[in-house]
Parts: structure tokens; sequence; C-alpha cells
């Protein structure tokens, strides 16, 4: 008998590492339906095919735009679909995905990318850095005081954790106090690929917000007066290029096939934030290209010092210039540095996802059937 499989995700409104594993799981079950609580289809072409099924906060205004101001709803909205069809339901989730609710004969495997960081580790941080009026602060608290006893609760919905790295697999423990298997997340190692190519310049890769330190970049690129390109869009995009100087160049938004050949032309990757796994690295890597890295988080389990990259200890302006320099002056084997990224391809994440997924199957089944 096939095995009926369904897969939740917290929401598919832009591209990112929590999205790139949602697609390699779709690829794995092309026959699973995905289940999420907003979807900008004209962002995912590849899931054209794909049954996609939404919440009611796909209808509401500007859900699509500010998902996140709908996030008090969705703990709710998860809790409304009917997954009792299924024998297994596959939840990627660093939100609310996790708080489905499946029957006793349904096992939950869950890939938790991470706890809700706004709800508990950054709670204070999060409100501070959202600019709400004082007002609606204390409001803001209360909410996620709620979100968070929720979310700790519908943690014990879980039959099984998966996680992407060492660094979240302790704070689930502090959190949820449940065990998690690590199984790191999926790089497109057939997509980024090695070159010849002299370094031209150092890269940054991500996302535009405050917690990435871009801003440490910049100032540090000032002083430096060498080139740095930045890839990426977000909020803190205007405050950025009002501070860099004439040696910094913001790329915006680059399609994954323009990005292989920035990176293949950089001389390194410069990772100055603390992430939960960091799939950027690893996409330089397998470009044949060094990473300088915050030694913190889950750069400690992707960068070898001396051989992949660098590592700096503190995020200041001195620490950074001084690794930088170093890492220049170094002549390093990108052989060696692609071939250590080959270990977190895609084609590994989906082997060690499925054999994890139908072990602990094998055993569901035979306790459900006893």
């Amino acid at each position: 008998m096939e095995l009926k499989i369904a897969i939740v995700c917290d929401w598919l409104v832009s591209r990112g590492g929590a999205e790139r594993v949602i697609n390699a799981i779709s690829e794995m079950f092309p026959k699973a339906p995905i289940y999420t609580s907003i979807y900008n289809e004209q962002a995912f072409p590849e899931f054209a095919d794909k049954k996609v099924v939404t919440s009611f906060i796909q209808k509401l205004p500007f859900a699509v735009k500010k998902h996140d101001m709908y996030l008090p709803l969705m703990p709710f909205a998860f809790e409304q679909f009917d997954l009792s069809q299924f024998d297994i339901v596959i939840s990627s989730s660093h939100s609310c995905a996790k708080g489905i609710i499946t029957k006793p004969r349904t096992m939950h495997l869950c890939y938790c990318h991470t706890p809700m960081r706004y709800a508990w580790d950054n709670c204070h941080e999060y409100i501070e850095q959202y600019g709400l009026p004082k007002l609606l602060k204390g409001r803001a608290k209360k909410i996620l005081h709620d979100i968070r006893m929720w979310d700790r609760l519908c943690a014990e919905r879980v039959d099984h954790f998966l996680t992407n790295s060492e660094h979240v697999k302790k704070r689930i423990w502090k959190y949820y106090r449940k065990n998690a298997q690590v199984v790191h997340p999926p790089v497109e190692t057939n997509q980024f690929t090695q070159s010849k190519k002299e370094g031209q310049y150092f890269l940054a890769v991500g996302r535009l917000t405050p917690y990435k330190r871009f801003d440490l970049l910049v100032e540090t690129f000032n002083e430096l007066k060498i080139p740095l390109l930045i890839v990426g869009t977000g909020k803190e995009l205007t405050r950025l290029q009002k501070m860099a100087g004439r040696f910094t160049t913001f790329l915006g938004h680059v399609p994954d096939d323009e990005l292989v050949e920035i990176y293949q032309k950089a001389t390194a990757l410069v990772f100055p934030q603390v992430e939960d796994f960091g799939i950027a690295p690893l996409e330089a890597m397998s470009c044949g290209k060094p990473v300088i890295a915050l030694a913190q988080g889950g750069a400690l389990e992707t960068v070898i010092p001396g051989k992949t990259g660098l590592l700096f200890t503190e995020q200041s302006v001195p620490d950074l210039k001084k690794v930088i320099l170093e890492c220049g002056a170094i002549k390093w084997d990108s052989t060696i540095i692609r071939e250590h990224a080959l270990r977190f391809s895609k084609s590994v994440f989906k082997d060690n996802l499925k054999a994890f997924l139908f072990e602990k199957w094998d055993i569901w089944r035979k306790e459900m059937v006893s």
C-alpha cells in the first residue's frame, strides 16, 4: 500500500533556506500536497503542478506582502487543516507549522529550522527592532507571551524532530525539552560549481536585516578600501547605502544562475552574523571559494579554519579586518573546498532524511498494529 504523505510549511512567500528544504522534500515525495498559511504563486513556479492548500489568511488584505502581521492568527490557522487522511506528515517549521493536529495513527515528523526566535531568545530585541509605537509594545509582549505558550504546547504534538545543525539542536532541547536528529539542509552543489576565476572582490550574500551585521562589513571595507559586493535586499538597504563608501557595491536581488558567477569571481565570502546553519557559506564553498565567518552558530559546523576558510571571534572592525587581510594572503585549494561542500549536497540531504523517515515509520507502523 502506498503511503499517503503531506508536507506542511509556515508560508511560501519569498525564497530562502527554509523554502529550499520544502522544494527538496517535495521532490522526494512529488505526490504529496503542500499545506501552508500563505502562498505567493508567482515566486514558486516549481510548484505550479503541485496541490498547494492555503489557510484562510491567504484571503486577508496584504497577506503575501505583510505576512508577519498575521502571526497572531497563524496558530489557529494551522490547527484548522484537516490532515486525517495521511499516514505521515512532514512539517518544515521555524514558526507555527509544527502546530498542526494529526490523528493518533499519523506520524508527524518536524524539520525544525529553529524554535521561534521572536517568541523565545530574541523576543525583547524583536519588539524593539520592529519599530512599534510605545502604546503597542505592551500589546505585542502579550501576543508573544501567548504564542510562546502555544509554541511550547504544540512541540508535544511532534512525534520526531529533525533539525539543521547542532546549534539548533541545543536550542530545541532548551525550549522544547525534545531530542532532535541533525540532518544538514540541502545545498545546490550541482548548480554552484567550481571555477578557476581569480578573486576580484569580497562578497556578502543575505537579507539586509540588522542581526546579519552588514553594517559591520560596510564599516570594515570603508577602512580597508578594497572592493565589497553585497547581494540581497531588505529594510537595512537605505541605511547601509548611506554608510557605504565607494568600495562597496549593492547588487540587490540576484537570480541563482547569475549568483553562481558572482561567487566564482569572489576572493571569499564574508559571513559576519550568527546563523542557525547558513546556506550561503556552502554555496561559496561549492564554487571553491573560502569563507570568513563569525565563530558562532552553524558556521562552526561548516567552516574548517585554514582549509575551507577562517573564523573571527568578535563582531568588531579590528577583528574582522585582521582575518580579511589574512585570508587574502593564503593560497586556497579550491578543489578541497568544493569537496567539503559536497558533504552537504541535496542528494545527501535526501538520503539522510529518507533513511530517518522510514526507520521511524517502520517502528511507528509496528506499534500502531500491536
